[in-house]
């Protein structure tokens, strides 16, 4: 029996347990409640895990120090965005350090002027931003649809994450194309799949999917469908029309 067995401590509610990377314990924000491994609630649970029921957190606010580079990397940003008469507590909603990565979460009227300045400043240097990824969060009420994006900086060897938020019915966010012109095709994609909508892209066209495409495919609230198929002379039914286990 391990020593947190033989003391009767339960090794989950220990944050501090190395064999657990990336724990949050209770901390963090609480946006919804999920029952069964996958939260299915519309075709039964077929996983064996109905009955488990867990809260589902985003990872919460950071205190200093961050630790290493990360500390630097904040007050750099910070003082770069003061110099140009910008409060940092406007533009940086909050500073999340979880699983040994940096995210600066960012409120969506300054994202270009912070991706500016993290690519421009000469202590900060991010020149190349690989991309953006949609995240859809039904329960993040208020800021449901997130945009993530992985800058990398080949000067110092560092990589960091900003993420901004806008809700279901107003999602728009600024693009940042003119910044990081990798990002035409990366934003298209995005908003193909996930419905967010970015001003000031040269051409925000749908990239994958057809153009009459109805709705965003990617988003947790989009009906799973699917078609028949035929398998060895028999017919599987489209996912949402299989039967139920529970």
């Amino acid at each position: 029996m391990s020593d947190n067995g033989a003391n009767g401590v339960n090794p989950d509610k220990d944050l501090n347990a190395e064999n657990l990377p990336g724990r949050r314990g209770d901390q963090g924000e609480p946006i919804r409640v999920q029952r069964g491994m996958f939260g299915a609630n519309n075709g039964g649970d077929t996983t064996g895990y109905g009955g488990l029921v867990r809260p589902v957190r985003l990872p919460g606010q950071a205190t200093r120090p961050y630790g290493g580079w990360f500390d630097e990397v904040a007050d750099e940003l910070e003082g770069a965005l003061e110099e140009q008469s910008l409060l940092p507590e406007n533009a940086i909603e909050k500073t999340v350090v979880d699983r040994g990565e940096l995210t600066f979460h960012i409120a969506r009227e300054h994202l270009p002027r912070v991706a500016r300045t993290l690519r421009d400043d000469p202590a900060l240097r991010f020149e190349l931003c690989t991309g953006v990824s949609g995240v859809h969060f039904p329960g993040d009420k208020g800021r449901e649809l997130h945009a993530v994006y992985h800058l990398r900086s080949i000067t110092h060897g560092r990589v960091l994450r900003l993420e901004v938020s806008a809700p279901d019915d107003d999602p728009h966010i600024p693009s940042i194309v003119d910044v990081y012109p990798t990002n035409d095709w990366h934003e298209r994609e995005t908003y193909d799949f996930f419905g967010l909508i970015f001003d000031g892209h040269p051409a925000l066209t749908r990239i994958m999917m057809p153009d009459d495409w109805q709705g965003f495919p990617q988003r947790k609230d989009y009906p799973l469908g699917g078609i028949p198929v035929e398998y060895k002379g028999a017919q599987i039914p489209a996912p949402d029309q299989r039967r139920s286990y529970s």
